[in-house]
C-alpha cells in the first residue's frame, strides 16, 4: 500500500483575497492582525478535527502491539503441543506413547521456559520505561509529562496505520455511484480463513469455534499456507471436496489453491493443508530444461526420475518402481513431455529394457528405436496382433522372473530377503521393464476392429471377437503379474473418457497424472473419484496451463500439482545415443536395438571400404580402376575385393576407360559414391 494511503494528507489553502464587504469598512487593529492564526495551521487543526484527533489509529496501534506481543509470548508453543498431544492419543503402542509422552513433557517444559523468559524481558522493559518517565515528570515538571504522553500517543498512531485503517478510500471510478465498493480479497488472518470456509460451505457458523487454524496463516513461498483442524466428525476429504467453493469464498482462481488432507505424523483425518499462491498463475515462467538432458547416466532405482516443481518451486520426483502409470488429458497440454522424462530417465539406465508401443507412427518416440527391445508403431489389425504377441511374450518373462525370485529364496535366502528383486539382482541381468504405451485411444479404436479368437478357445474353428477387451485385459495383465518383478507400465491417453481409459486399466495403475481436462467427469476417469474428492482439480488448471499436470500417487502419498521440466526432442534424441553407448558398455542392448545397431556397424564398416576405394583413386587422380590394381594398393585378393564391393550394394558398370588398358570392366568414382549414399 502506497504511503498516501496510510497516512492522511494535510491540506494546505492558498491565501485569498478577502471578499469586498457591504457597508463602511472599518480598519482592522494592529492587534487583530498580529492575533489571525496562520492558514496552514487552521487547515492541520480541522484536518485533526475531521479525524477524530487520530485517537482510533492510536488504539488500533496499541491492540496490534498487544497482539504481537501475545503471539510472541505463545511462540507456536501451543500448537507443537497439540501437535505432540494428537500423536500421542493415535498410537496404542505402549513403548511409542512412553516416548511420545515424553515428548509433550518437553514441548510444555519449553514453553514455560520461554513464557518467563519472555516475561522477564518485558518486565524489565516496562520498569525501564517506567522509571525513566517518573524521574522525568518529578524533575521536569508538566513539560516532561506532556512529551511523554505525546510520545506514547504518536507511537500508537504510527503502529495503528496499516490496510484497515478508518480513513475512508478514494472512491472508484469503476463502481457505478450508490453502489457499496465490494470488499478486498485476500485473508488477514484466522478469523477471515473461518469465515472463508463458511462462505465456502465447509463448516457452518456453528462449527466456527470447533475449527482450528493450527500455527495461523503463515507465508510459504510465494503464498501462504495454513493447517486447518475442523470441527469433531468432519472427515478431511469432505471439505477437499469443496476447493472449488473455497477457490470463490478466497476470490482466488482454483488454480492457485492446494487443498488437501494433511498426510504428515502430525496429522490425522480431521486435517487439511491449505495453501494459497499469490498469483493467478502460480505456474507460469519460462520453461525449465530437465537435468537429465545433461546427465551422463542415471539410476532409475535410486534417483527416480526428476520432474519438476511444485506452485512454491520445490523440485520434486517420481519413484515409478514397483507401480505404473496412467498419464491423460486434452490435447497438447504436455503429455508426451511427461513420458518423455520417464522414458530419458530410464534410457540414461543401462539396466533398464524399454519396450515402445504406439499407436501412430511419427518422431516422438523414433529416437528411442537405438535402445528399445521392441519398437511397435501402428494401430492397423496386423499391428494390433503383433502387440498380443509381443505382450505376451513379456508376460512370459516376467513369469520366469518370479519362478527363478522362488528359486532363489529356496536355495540363497540371503539374495532375496524381501522375496522381491533387489538393485544386485537388477545389475546382474533382471533389470526393470519399461512398456511405453502412447495413444492408447488410437490402439484401442484399433483393436475395435479386429477379430480375436478368444485366448482359451483352442478349437478348430474359434468364435471370434473384438480385440478391444482383450487388450485392456492384457495390459491391466502385465500390470498385475509384472508389478513385483519390476515390470512397469506407462499409458498415454489423448481422450480422458470412458472409451479411452477403461476403469479396468486405471485401476491397476498405481499412479495417474492428469493435464487439463474440460470436466471434473474427465478429471475423475483418469485420476479416480477418490482423488478429485481429495482436491485434486486438473479440470480447474487455466487454459495458458501447458505443462502443469496433477500427479496422484496413491491414498497415502495423495496428489500434488506440478509443472513438468522439458525436455525438446533433439535433446531426447543426445540422451538415447547416450543410453545406447551406456548398454554397449555393459553388454545390456538387446532384443530390435542389438539387431540395428549390427545392422548399423555393418553398414558403417562397408562404407569405410568403399571410401578407402575411393581413396586410392584419388591418390591416383583417376576416376576409374581395375580390380587388380585396387588388390594391388589394399593389399588384398581381387575377388575378395569385388566381394566386399558387392555385398556394400556396388554396382559394377559393364566397362570403364581405363588407362593403358582401354575399355575393360573395372569401377568408376559414380558407382562408389552411389552406395556410399545409400547405406
Amino acid at each position: 500500500m502506497s504511503i498516501a494511503a496510510e497516512h492522511p494528507h494535510l491540506t494546505l489553502v492558498t491565501e485569498q483575497p478577502p471578499a469586498p464587504l457591504e457597508g463602511g469598512v472599518v480598519e482592522k487593529s494592529t492587534a487583530v492582525e498580529k492575533a489571525a492564526r496562520p492558514s496552514w495551521l487552521g487547515a492541520a487543526v480541522n484536518h485533526a478535527k475531521d479525524h477524530r484527533g487520530y485517537a482510533p489509529l492510536a488504539v488500533r496501534g496499541y491492540r496490534r502491539l498487544a497482539t504481537q506481543w501475545i503471539a510472541g509470548l505463545n511462540d507456536y508453543h501451543p500448537h507443537l503441543i497439540a501437535s505432540a498431544e494428537a500423536a500421542l492419543n493415535a498410537t496404542a503402542d505402549v513403548a511409542e506413547q512412553d516416548e511420545l509422552r515424553d515428548h509433550v513433557d518437553r514441548r510444555r517444559a519449553a514453553y514455560d521456559r520461554h513464557r518467563l523468559i519472555y516475561k522477564t524481558k518485558a518486565s524489565m522493559w516496562g520498569i525501564t520505561a517506567a522509571t525513566a518517565t517518573t524521574a522525568g515528570t518529578l524533575s521536569g515538571g508538566f513539560w516532561v509529562t506532556l512529551a511523554a504522553g505525546l510520545g506514547a500517543y504518536l507511537y500508537g498512531i504510527r503502529h495503528g496505520v496499516g490496510e484497515d485503517q478508518t480513513a475512508a478510500p478514494a472512491a472508484d471510478a469503476s463502481v457505478p455511484a450508490g453502489l457499496p465498493a465490494a470488499p478486498a480479497p485476500g485473508v488477514r488472518g484466522a478469523d477471515d480463513l473461518l469465515t472463508a470456509l463458511v462462505k465456502a460451505g465447509i463448516i457452518s457458523e456453528a462449527q466456527r469455534v470447533e475449527t482450528r487454524i493450527l500455527g495461523g496463516i503463515r507465508p510459504d513461498g510465494p503464498g501462504w499456507a495454513a493447517t486447518i483442524e475442523l470441527p469433531e466428525g468432519m472427515k478431511a476429504i469432505e471439505a477437499t471436496a469443496k476447493v472449488g467453493n473455497l477457490a470463490g469464498a478466497l476470490r482466488k482462481k482454483a488454480s492457485q489453491i492446494e487443498f488437501k488432507p494433511d498426510t504428515s505424523e502430525t496429522g490425522h483425518e480431521g486435517m487439511v493443508t491449505l495453501w494459497v499462491g499469490d498469483q493467478p498463475n502460480p505456474y507460469a515462467g519460462p520453461k525449465n530444461y530437465s537435468a537429465l538432458i545433461d546427465a551422463p547416466s542415471w539410476h532409475f532405482w535410486r534417483d527416480g526420475i526428476p520432474l519438476g516443481a511444485d506452485a512454491r518451486q520445490d523440485r520434486q520426483t517420481l519413484n515409478l518402481i514397483w507401480s505404473s502409470i496412467l498419464i491423460g488429458g486434452l490435447q497438447d497440454y504436455g503429455k508426451t513431455y511427461l513420458a518423455r522424462l520417464i522414458a530419458a530417465a530410464a534410457a540414461l539406465d543401462p539396466t533398464m529394457r524399454i519396450i515402445v508401443i504406439t499407436g501412430k507412427k511419427g518422431p516422438d518416440w523414433a529416437p528411442l528405436k537405438k535402445i528399445a527391445h521392441r519398437y511397435i508403431a501402428g494401430s492397423d489389425p496386423d499391428t494390433i496382433r503383433e502387440i498380443f504377441a509381443e505382450m505376451n511374450t513379456v508376460i512370459g518373462d516376467m513369469q520366469a522372473r518370479g519362478n527363478e525370485l522362488e528359486r532363489l529364496f529356496e536355495q540363497e535366502p540371503h539374495r532375496v530377503p524381501e522375496g522381491k528383486i533387489t538393485p544386485e539382482l537388477a545389475a546382474k541381468g533382471m533389470g526393470p521393464v519399461l512398456v511405453l504405451v502412447e495413444e492408447l485411444q488410437e490402439l484401442l479404436g484399433g483393436a475395435a476392429v479386429t477379430k480375436m479368437p478368444l485366448p482359451d478357445d483352442d478349437s478348430e474353428n474359434p468364435r471370434l471377437v473384438s480385440a478391444k477387451p482383450l487388450l485392456v485385459d492384457l495390459f491391466g495383465r502385465f500390470n498385475r503379474a509384472a508389478r513385483y518383478v519390476l515390470g512397469m507400465g506407462v499409458y498415454i491417453t489423448q481422450r480422458p473418457d470412458a472409451g479411452s481409459v477403461p476403469t479396468e486399466l486405471r485401476e491397476v495403475c498405481v499412479k495417474r497424472a492428469s493435464f487439463r481436462t474440460k470436466s471434473r467427469e474427465s478429471s475423475e476417469m483418469i485420476l479416480g473419484d477418490m482423488a478429485v474428492a481429495a482436491g485434486a482439480s486438473p479440470h480447474a488448471l487455466l487454459e495458458s496451463s501447458k505443462g502443469v499436470f496433477v500427479l496422484e500417487e496413491g491414498a497415502e502419498d495423495g496428489h500434488r500439482t506440478l509443472r513438468g521440466d522439458v525436455i525438446d526432442l533433439p535433446d531426447f534424441a543426445k540422451i538415447c545415443e547416450r543410453g545406447k553407448q551406456l548398454r554397449l558398455d555393459k553388454g545390456t542392448l538387446t532384443g530390435e536395438a542389438l539387431k540395428l545397431h549390427q545392422r548399423q556397424a555393418v553398414a558403417d564398416e562397408q562404407r569405410a571400404f568403399v571410401a578407402s576405394c575411393l581413396h586410392v583413386m584419388n591418390e591416383m587422380s583417376r576416376d576409374t580402376i581395375h580390380s587388380d590394381e585396387l588388390a594391388a594398393k589394399l593389399n588384398m585378393p581381387a575377388d575378395k575385393i569385388g566381394d566386399r564391393l558387392r555385398a556394400a550394394g556396388v554396382i559394377r558398370p559393364e566397362k570403364v576407360d581405363i588407362p593403358g588398358r582401354g575399355r575393360v570392366r573395372g569401377y568408376d568414382a559414380d558407382c562408389l559414391m552411389r552406395a556410399i549414399s545409400a547405406l
